[in-house]
């Protein structure tokens, strides 16, 4: 089957029909499946909105033309559907999980997440992916039933477990969490709900994980050429980017810096699908998985990069970490935004009546642990620009971030 064609629905995709439900069990809805059900909460959220103005690289007042956290999320979204629909996989399930991904996410990209895990540290510390769960399953409250958004199963499993498991069969942490464990919002919410951490998501999750990395690339390729942190040639050190731009260049010989630059990023995507779809082709030839839960018993991922577009997807990571977010003026502007959230974190530990009154709710008889999960909550879902109302309101001086 030729890239691009739609395939039937396989046998190792997620079956809305064959959901394991939902936490609350709900009436199933007349016009929708449960996934597009679970889609259309993502996108209807609070936390969802709020990405508009949570950035990835570059403050939100740099630009009206700079990525965020909602327009990322809209392009892994793309990229995972290309890929789900040529694999047969459900686009619904799909799209849900690459657009709620980032839901967890504080302001400030990355500078934001060290900051409240720096904060946290004595009670758990901060990641993404732990507090995405928290808003899906706890901090959105738009139904008179459940807090959260209710979302089925495989929703869930998809939001924890898309860059693999996190445990072994025995619990023991795994990979990036063998060090510190697994997230605390995660592991509490699992004796809740089984998630199995301990096996593969669906090719679902899988596709929405390295939909997030071709997009990553490629919109911070995009974004570091419009702030002239570094020149179109200034890529060619790459061979795969020195072939793509020569290839622009023999075809379009008078094309202009913003065009070669936007054809650039269409066909590194192009590029990079083509490989993920080829290698997933070769290795579902390969272990031939006749149901979603074949797939999370495997003992590898099936879906990801092969060998030589890894090393390309790294090289370009490379260098991006060298001319984008080592720059000195991005170095310089994250430093300023993680202490912003330090300095609010501070406040409200030390001023807990300076929070909403809704955040203080039921905070009268909590332990110090839980006010500081509590803090960090609000802070997590705080935009940029309202991260930095906040600081005003509260601090004689606010840094410009510029």
């Amino acid at each position: 089957m030729s890239v691009g064609m739609a395939a039937p629905r396989a046998p190792y995709a997620c079956d809305p029909d064959s959901s394991r439900g939902r936490l609350v069990a709900e009436p199933p809805s007349r016009t929708r499946s449960p996934f597009r059900r679970d889609c259309d909460r993502v996108i209807h959220s609070t936390a969802f909105r709020r990405l508009k103005y949570k950035t990835q690289v570059f403050v939100f007042h740099e630009g009206d033309h700079y990525r965020t956290r909602l327009t990322h999320s809209l392009e892994v979204a793309q990229i995972a559907r290309a890929l789900a629909r040529q694999l047969g996989l459900d686009e619904d399930l799909t799209e849900t999980l690459a657009l709620a991904h980032d839901l967890g996410h504080p302001p400030f990209g990355h500078a934001g997440e060290r900051a409240l895990d720096a904060c946290l540290k004595e009670f758990g510390g901060f990641d993404h992916n732990a507090q995405t769960l928290r808003v899906v399953t706890s901090l959105e409250h738009r139904y008179p039933e459940f807090d959260g958004l209710n979302l089925t199963w495989e929703s869930l499993e998809g939001i924890v477990k898309h860059n693999g498991p996190l445990t072994d069969r025995g619990g023991a942490p795994v990979g990036r969490y063998r060090e510190h464990g697994v997230p605390v919002g995660i592991a509490s919410y699992d004796k809740t709900y089984d998630l199995e951490l301990w096996s593969f998501a669906s090719l679902e999750a899988q596709v929405a994980a390295v939909a997030d990395d071709i997009a990553y690339d490629a919109h911070d390729i995009d974004d570091g050429l419009r702030a002239g942190l570094f020149r179109i040639d200034d890529l060619k050190i790459m061979p795969l980017m020195a072939e793509i731009i020569g290839t622009i260049d023999a075809h379009y010989p008078d094309l202009d810096d913003d065009r070669r630059g936007a054809e650039l990023v269409r066909e590194l995507i192009s590029h990079f699908i083509g490989a993920v779809f080829a290698e997933a082709e070769r290795n579902l030839s390969a272990v031939k998985p006749q149901s979603a839960q074949d797939v999370r018993q495997q003992s590898r991922a099936l879906i990801g990069f092969p060998v030589a577009a890894s090393e390309e997807e790294a090289a370009i990571k490379a260098f991006l970490y060298q001319h984008m977010y080592r720059h000195k003026r991005v170095v310089r502007v994250m430093a300023d935004a993680e202490q912003i959230l330090f300095d609010l974190f501070a406040r409200y530990q030390n001023s807990p009546d300076h929070l909403p009154p809704e955040w203080l709710a039921g905070a009268e008889d909590e332990n110090k642990a839980d006010r500081a999960r509590r803090i960090g909550n609000f802070i997590a879902g705080m935009t940029d620009r309202f991260a930095l109302t906040e600081h005003q309101r509260l601090f004689d001086l606010t840094p410009d971030l510029r």
